[in-house]
């Protein structure tokens, strides 16, 4: 290949990388199996090196991608770099050398650097694009084992993975009917989770906190020695990754430890870290423009297996999405027989040039998913169904976010009202126990139900649901039981049940809180007042205006209503000292994490925060009370009270 071939090429794996790393950090898509993203990764390396030419948007220079969310930002101060990796053990024992080195867990989930002061912790900073990340501390406050205080007081700051297992991975999963809603892996889960606005949604997904690295504590003889440096972690409560110093001669057994320990590892690793255990000697090194070169990533040489694929698999969903499934001749993969793998979407059908009786090579991402690594015959002659298979309606591709999909576009597609049944029967909404997604379909099939009203009248039915399989006098009584206990609701509960895309129950809250719970208001709303509403916004707006815009739908919540008890949620009247009044908050804030601890803690007493100083506000909160800002002067204008924060702690 000439020069000019070898530039076109390395533009072309520039551009794809980068496409699928924005698919996939910012928009949770997947363009490519890491398989392949590996592979074009290490092709771009190489044609770096013969060229000697990095072009200024390579992957292989720019560490992530800018963080996209209303958390705070800041700067790191020192830039996190990105390791150097390998799946070659020959290159790790030449990177060993003769000195020790510390072999520890790569964790697949969320880097987060914590800062403690006097032994408290005091903040917490994501990774992001590895020179400025985002604050997340009161989110780490409420990880599953992070110490809230230690006996070091001097300022001490560690980096560390947060990370979901496997376990919790699939029971957060199973919560959710939407199969296009469900988190793909746990990294992406994990991410959400940490990067919530919410920490209270957190807190409910068992994160865990793995300390990897000490950057900083002042004071403290560490004797020159990384691992000493992990076992103080230890000793001060922190939980740090498993690890152990070895020698290059020890390296191939220690990873083959690792190898066999990753089967029964409930938290998702991508591999290994070895770091020169000699502080000084490993800060001696430097760096260069990406890497340290005190520490080097080992992935895992994923074990592939050769087999032919017999059918994609459509699988219908709620929203209309139509998942393609790929099923292939079993093979065995790290000691399990597997014989399907999710191709996520048409732009990797495309990508992989996917065709019936195709030979593919499939492997298990991280030792444990199933993924289709590469097509060696590349037929690309797949079919796209232009009809859906469950209902028969037609179907479109569309575009979402950088990939493209398929979906039925048959509003009464029967697996769409089996996943809308499935979630209006779920814990946060109806929750109707013994209503599964496979019950539902018989009851469907068997026209026992048309529509969500038809559940409170199963009873209809008791002598052909008695009768059918798995069924029973028994499981009966107890899914009637259940049905009319669902009876007594809420109306954000009711709201969410709906299925309204984008509305969950917290935003279902918020809607109910602001027009009093009237939901004749909520009905006849426009898009306007919804879109004033904090933390809606335009998109949810239009979403909840559309749905109550068809007859069909008015017509159904008022025949739900007629069958429910809609019961007001509980609050401590004598606690909502706010309740009436409206609050602008603006500036920085010092006695609280950021200015949404604020805003919650004003609603949680009754109150309400807008974002602009109106006619309506009864206070500004802001601790530059003479500034001349916009907000200041319209507050005085207005005569409105600009109030300090130290006067609204007092107002509490």
């Amino acid at each position: 290949m000439d020069r000019e071939k070898m530039t076109k090429r390395m533009q072309e794996l520039v551009a794809l990388l980068n496409k699928a790393s924005k698919a996939y950090y910012q928009d949770a898509q997947e363009m490519m199996s890491n398989f392949e993203y590996d592979a074009l990764y290490d092709e771009l390396v190489q044609l770096e090196k013969e060229l000697d030419m990095v072009m200024s948007n390579s992957p292989t220079q720019n560490v992530g991608y800018e963080v996209l969310s209303e958390l705070p930002k800041e700067r790191h101060e020192s830039p996190m770099l990105s390791l150097d990796k390998t799946k070659d053990i020959e290159a790790l024992k030449s990177f060993a050398g003769n000195e020790k080195v510390v072999i520890s867990w790569k964790l697949d989930g969320l880097t987060i650097v914590l800062t403690y002061r006097d032994g408290e912790l005091v903040k917490a900073v994501t990774r992001g694009n590895g020179e400025v990340g985002e604050v997340i501390t009161n989110n780490a406050r409420v990880f599953q084992n992070i110490p809230l205080r230690i006996e070091y007081k001097g300022e001490l700051i560690i980096r560390g993975e947060a990370v979901i297992g496997y376990e919790d991975f699939r029971k957060i999963n199973e919560q959710i009917a939407e199969t296009d809603a469900k988190y793909k892996n746990p990294r992406n889960l994990c991410s959400g989770s940490v990067r919530q606005l919410n920490n209270e949604v957190t807190a409910k997904r068992n994160v865990k906190f793995f300390a990897f690295s000490l950057v900083q504590a002042e004071n403290v003889d560490f004797h020159n020695s990384r691992a000493y440096q992990l076992d103080w972690l230890g000793n001060q409560g922190f939980e740090v990754v498993e690890h152990f110093v070895i020698g290059k001669d020890d390296l191939e057994d220690q990873v083959a430890y690792f190898a066999e320990q990753i089967k029964r590892n409930d938290f998702p690793s991508d591999g290994l870290v070895l770091v020169y255990d000699d502080i000084a000697y490993g800060r001696s090194l430097g760096r260069t423009s990406k890497f340290p070169r005190d520490s080097f990533a080992f992935k895992w040489a994923d074990e592939t297996a050769r087999t032919h694929l017999l059918e994609i698999e459509w699988s219908p969903s709620r929203t209309g999405l139509i998942n393609p499934v790929a099923i292939f001749d079993p093979v065995e993969l790290e000691g399990t027989t597997v014989s399907r793998a999710s191709v996520h979407n048409i732009s990797m059908i495309e990508e992989l040039k996917l065709g019936i009786g195709d030979e593919i090579e499939v492997y298990k991402a991280n030792m444990i998913i199933p993924q289709i690594a590469k097509n060696l015959t590349g037929r690309g002659e797949l079919p796209i169904p232009e009809i859906c298979p469950v209902c028969g309606g037609a179907t479109e591709i569309r575009k979402i976010s950088n990939a493209k999909a398929l979906y039925c576009t048959n509003p009464d597609c029967q697996a769409k009202h089996v996943k809308a049944f499935s979630l209006f029967v779920s814990r946060d909404a109806l929750n109707m126990e013994g209503l599964s997604e496979a019950t539902l379909e018989k009851f469907i099939a068997k026209g026992f139900i048309h529509n969500y009203t038809d559940l409170f009248h199963l009873d209809r039915y008791a002598k052909e649901i008695q009768e059918m399989d798995g069924f029973g006098e028994k499981s009966y009584q107890n899914l009637i039981a259940s049905v009319e206990k669902a009876r007594e609701t809420t109306l954000p509960k009711l709201i969410y049940s709906l299925g309204i895309p984008g509305i969950g129950l917290a935003n279902a809250k918020v809607i109910c809180k602001h027009f009093d719970h009237d939901i004749e208001k909520m009905i006849h709303a426009d898009m306007e007042e919804l879109n004033e509403i904090d933390g809606i916004g335009e998109v949810l707006a239009r979403a909840f205006t559309e749905y109550f815009a068809s007859e069909r739908n008015t017509d159904l919540v008022h025949r739900l209503l007629d069958e429910l008890e809609i019961a007001m949620e509980a609050t401590n009247q004598e606690d909502q000292i706010f309740a009436g009044k409206n609050f602008v908050i603006t500036g920085s804030v010092n006695h609280f994490a950021n200015r949404n601890e604020v805003k919650a803690l004003i609603e949680s007493k009754g109150g309400k925060v807008t974002g602009s100083v109106t006619s309506k506000t009864d206070y500004l909160i802001n601790n530059d009370v003479t500034s001349s800002s916009s907000k200041n002067k319209k507050a005085k204008d207005l005569g409105i009270p600009i109030i300090s924060e130290d006067d609204f702690i007092k107002m509490l």
